[in-house]
């Protein structure tokens, strides 16, 4: 198989395109794009702790601790002690954070159509749908 037509190769150039995108989107509001994964699982309303962040966003816990490390330097979010059980640390969002969500949420809107500009509804759907089958992605319950 050539390089052109691997699956591997196509989704990393893929990725890192519509990664391109969504950090220039973002960078007005000082965040980068796993950042936002983080804030919106807390304007959702969780007040999760870096272990769930990491299972929604499936990162390693190596990882979401450098990204919540930089965004509590930003103020975005703040590390508290669970005050049901003090060995559990609870991720929560400050003014700030919370601040900035429908300003984030229009400007994610307005990248993932312009990602998909070029496809018809129906290709939206199909590729939507297919990478949600790829990569074991179950939709939510409304």
């Amino acid at each position: 198989m050539q390089l052109y037509g691997c699956i591997n190769y196509l989704l990393t150039v893929a990725q890192h395109e519509v990664f391109q995108i969504f950090s220039e989107g973002l960078s007005p509001f000082n965040i980068t794009p796993g950042q936002y994964g983080v804030l919106r699982c807390l304007w959702e309303g969780c007040a999760c702790t870096p272990k769930e962040i990491s299972q929604v966003l499936r990162l390693e816990n190596s990882t979401i601790s450098g990204v919540l490390d930089r965004m509590e330097k930003k103020g975005l979010i703040q590390r508290e002690l669970d005050s049901n059980d003090r060995r559990s640390i609870r991720v929560v969002l400050t003014p700030e954070g919370a601040s900035i969500k429908d300003g984030v949420l229009e400007v994610i809107d307005d990248l993932n159509r312009k990602v998909l500009d070029g496809l018809s509804p129906e290709q939206r759907a199909m590729f939507i749908d297919s990478l949600r089958h790829i990569g074991n992605v179950e939709l939510e319950a409304e």
